[in-house]
């Protein structure tokens, strides 16, 4: 078991990755594929779902926070109109997809459409009173959980966590999404590989 990663190791070590960055490389994937597949069934959004007892999916419920749009989370101007599109650039969905959702939440009583007072001929998604509700709720819960976990950090440990969280949070669409002119050959020598022709 303890060579399963030698193949890789011996890799970065050619592409001059220092054997200490590889070691931290492989801790933070084994942390993050953990994280991700508990959070398919523990999503903070997901536990409200069911707490709440909503009629929601997690899909659904997307949609209404990128209408309600965080500040925090979207960089969003609390003035800026929302559309089917801006829903659609929050989440990085289609817009045919982004637009079933918004008809299903329509219908659930939870948005609704409204004329943009900048321009008549654009259609806006605005939540209703009882979507605010639904999404006040849903967030109180999310940051009661949320806010009682970190209270058992110190200070020190939340100031030096979330700079590093949020560099690091850069990086699949710095250097993730594109690698590094540096690597190609080593890429392009993997990618042939696996395209080699039988004998």
């Amino acid at each position: 078991m303890a060579g399963r990663d030698t193949e890789i190791e011996r890799k970065l070590a050619e592409a001059g990755v220092a054997p200490e960055v590889t070691e931290a490389a492989l801790e933070i994937d084994a942390i993050l594929q953990g994280l991700r597949r508990r959070m398919r069934t523990r999503e903070l959004g997901q536990q409200a779902i069911r707490a709440l007892d909503l009629d929601l999916d997690q899909a659904e419920l997307d949609v209404l926070v990128a209408v309600w749009a965080p500040v925090k989370e979207f960089g969003a101007d609390p003035g800026q109109e929302t559309m089917v599109s801006t829903i659609a650039q929050r989440l990085g969905i289609d817009p045919s997809r982004a637009s079933r959702l918004v008809g299903t939440l329509i219908g659930k009583g939870l948005l609704r459409r409204a004329v943009s007072q900048q321009d008549a001929r654009r259609t806006l998604v605005e939540l209703t009173d009882s979507g605010l509700e639904l999404i006040r709720a849903v967030r109180s819960y999310k940051f009661l959980l949320l806010g009682e976990f970190l209270s058992g950090w110190s200070r020190d440990e939340i100031a030096a966590f979330l700079p590093l969280l949020a560099r690091f949070s850069t990086w699949v669409e710095d250097a993730g999404a594109t690698p590094s002119s540096r690597l190609a050959a080593e890429i392009e020598a993997l990618r042939r590989g696996l395209h080699t022709p039988a004998d």
